[in-house]
């Protein structure tokens, strides 16, 4: 005969504090999704704030279909959606004009991310963002946010050299675009994992007359092999030695890397430097939708609760 268990229930431990200037500035974060990731997920709802912005990632090989669908889901949600648009895996301004209406017919998208992309060689007639803008069809379809990509740690694919000579002649072209057009624009970077060279780019810009906001990236919760692989692959190469020394530990080898020391130095910052140009956090799941958005709630206190909560 089992003995019964008289043990008092476990009580829930008290809410978490968290750490106010981090929680200011996890305020209205974004994040990124593919149709794939995004298909696992049963209810975004439970995960994400009333009208977070999620980015809808358009890998190469990927149908436009599928990345209508997902927007269609996430705006049905009530998220703000922003899809990407590669350059480089656009053939041609009748492609790009389909994708635009098609987009805004079936699932009201106003915004999008405008990148060159990962392609080495251009599909057809597009290699930049530039040139996608050029096009004049974002701001015939009254598209009301376009953002364009940043690199804090510099893009040999734009710069061979390792400098960021060409980076910031196309930064100044944007900036001078956002001023003749009424779309709101910004910059949403490639992930970093150290503040320090993240302030230091984000104040040179400011210095050469680039005031484009920026939406720092940042990679969620993820194991350690995870983001050195995707650091690898992406070129971010001053940071990959924060994950470097951290593999050489073997206390915290085995633990999964959250961006909580970057995104405390970076809040920290913020809140002594009020005109400090960062403007928004923008999260790479690198570990999964659900890993990330359950940090974000533990760390960003009220306004990371999820919309269904």
């Amino acid at each position: 005969m089992a003995l019964l268990n008289f043990k008092r229930p476990a009580t829930p431990d008290a809410a978490k504090p968290v750490n106010p200037e981090l929680e200011m500035f996890l305020k209205d974060y974004s994040i990124e999704v593919m149709p794939r990731t995004a298909e696992k997920v049963e209810d975004f709802r439970a995960l994400l704030p009333e009208g977070t912005r999620v980015y809808i990632a358009h890998i190469e090989g990927t149908p436009i279909e599928d990345m209508v669908t997902t927007a269609a889901r996430l705006a049905a949600d009530g998220y703000n959606v922003m899809p990407h648009f590669p350059a480089r895996i656009i053939a041609n301004e009748a492609i790009l004009s389909d994708w635009i209406d098609r987009y805004q017919s079936e699932a009201g998208v106003d915004q999008a991310l405008l990148l060159a992309g990962g392609p080495p060689k251009p599909a057809g007639e597009f290699e930049s963002s530039m040139q996608l803008i050029e096009t004049g069809l974002f701001d015939k379809a009254g598209f009301k946010r376009l953002h364009v990509a940043g690199h804090p740690e510099g893009n040999r694919d734009i710069d061979p050299d390792g400098g960021d000579a060409m980076v910031m002649e196309a930064l100044r072209w944007k900036q001078a675009f956002s001023e003749r057009t009424d779309a709101q624009m910004a910059i949403a970077t490639q992930f970093a994992f150290e503040a320090d060279p993240v302030i230091a780019w984000a104040n040179r810009l400011s210095a050469e007359g680039i005031r484009l906001p920026i939406h720092i990236g940042v990679a969620g919760p993820a194991k350690l092999q995870t983001l050195i692989r995707f650091a690898i692959a992406c070129g971010v190469g001053p940071s990959l030695d924060v994950l470097q020394k951290r593999a050489k530990d073997v206390t915290k080898l085995l633990l999964p890397f959250e961006p909580t020391d970057i995104l405390k130095k970076l809040a920290a910052h913020k809140a002594a430097t009020p005109d400090f140009n960062i403007e928004a956090v923008h999260f790479f799941p690198l570990g999964g939708i659900k890993t990330n958005a359950q940090w974000a709630i533990e760390n960003g206190g009220a306004s990371t609760r999820p919309a269904n909560t």
